[in-house]
């Protein structure tokens, strides 16, 4: 059987991960078992993390947000704040909507483009771990995209957090709003989950 042939450390990085399992399938065809077993093990080691994450409470989420300014660290982007977004669907459901499912032909595409969900910058299920230190801001959209890999497999770049003093995702303006129109709070359990918890983080950064 003919592998192809394999590449060393190149002259600014390790072996290719394909070289490795390239040079573990020599070593099968030679009836040396151990020897694939050590070249996987010290170059392409298996690396096993927690499969399950838990939920983030509103708070949690909110203090990780205004940490980054609303700010998605994977693209740059600013992101707004999802009660500011539930708003905006309530009162213009025709030109912002936000199917209850997220059917995509009924929901706004802001709703998965600037929604804020928190990611682990190493995955959990690849031996990250789970707390603030790992945790950063991004999009829905994103946070889908990059799923289980890391940023370097994906080409990736973490950008700067930014300064909730300058921007926070309107999360200003969503509390002032429903402090002004108090019957739409009071209209929803989703709004006014958020906007107590908005409240809490803003008395805690005061």
């Amino acid at each position: 059987m003919t592998v192809g042939p394999t590449v060393g450390a190149g002259p600014t990085g390790p072996p290719q991960k394909a070289d490795v399992l390239a040079r573990a399938c020599v070593a099968l065809s030679a009836g040396d078992v151990g020897a694939a077993k050590k070249i996987i093990f010290s170059d392409y080691p298996l690396v096993i993390g927690t499969a399950a994450q838990r939920e983030y409470t509103l708070t949690e989420k909110l203090r990780i947000f205004f940490r980054d300014g609303f700010l998605d660290r994977y693209s740059g982007d600013r992101l707004i704040h999802p009660g500011a977004l539930r708003i905006l669907s309530m009162l213009l459901p025709n030109e912002f909507p936000a199917h209850p499912n997220g059917k995509m032909t009924e929901t706004h595409f802001a709703q998965w483009e600037l929604f804020p969900a928190i990611d682990h910058v190493d995955p959990v299920t690849r031996g990250g771990v789970d707390d603030a230190s790992n945790w950063v801001t991004t999009s829905m959209l994103r946070n889908s995209a990059k799923a289980h890999w890391t940023l370097r497999e994906l080409g990736w770049t973490l950008h700067p957090a930014g300064d909730a003093e300058h921007w926070d995702g309107l999360s200003g303006w969503f509390t002032q709003y429903l402090a002004d129109h108090t019957d739409l709070a009071f209209s929803s359990d989703y709004l006014r989950k958020w906007l107590r918890a908005t409240r809490t983080v803003q008395t805690e950064r005061a």
